[in-house]
């Protein structure tokens, strides 16, 4: 029984590429979610490189490219919940090129890696973070579980 229905958009910023399609993020995005029990929205928007490099200079002041960045929502304090209102977890923005380029250093398959970049976003956009020790050993639990449950292998053990 799906408890949820995920309404996934994803946004192409460079020419459309065979990987990932919207059928794949859809269901990947439906093995991440942790705890959510209504309706929920989220984007993914792949990125060239410059785009990505002029998001993580802005919000985390890097000058440099990076594999994805999460930018969860937060609703505005005069917002009115309603119990039929979808969750909207936010926006990924995901850099193919970063993806293949690491794919390609990790010995992965670029479809590995993809699974993993949105599982790792989506995950952070429900709140999980690996900044300190503790709490990165629990995001990278979640991250293998979801992985393997999807049938793919445990994106740390080759680093």
């Amino acid at each position: 029984m799906n408890r949820t229905v995920l309404n996934l958009e994803l946004q192409w910023g460079i020419d459309s590429l065979s990987m990932p399609t919207q059928s794949l993020c859809e269901i990947w995005g439906n093995a991440c979610l942790v705890d959510v029990t209504t309706a929920t929205e989220l984007t993914i928007r792949i990125v060239s490189a410059e785009e990505s490099q002029a998001l993580n200079k802005t919000y985390r002041n890097k000058d440099k490219p990076t594999n994805v960045l999460s930018f969860e929502f937060s609703p505005p304090p005069y917002a009115i919940e309603a119990d039929e209102q979808a969750l909207y977890l936010g926006d990924l923005a995901i850099c193919a090129e970063v993806v293949a380029q690491e794919a390609q250093q990790q010995n992965k398959t670029l479809e590995a890696h993809w699974v993993h970049m949105v599982v790792h976003g989506i995950l952070h956009l429900q709140g999980f973070d690996h900044i300190e020790p503790d709490d990165a050993m629990e995001m990278e639990a979640r991250e293998v579980k979801i992985m393997t449950k999807l049938g793919y292998a445990n994106p740390y053990e080759n680093e």
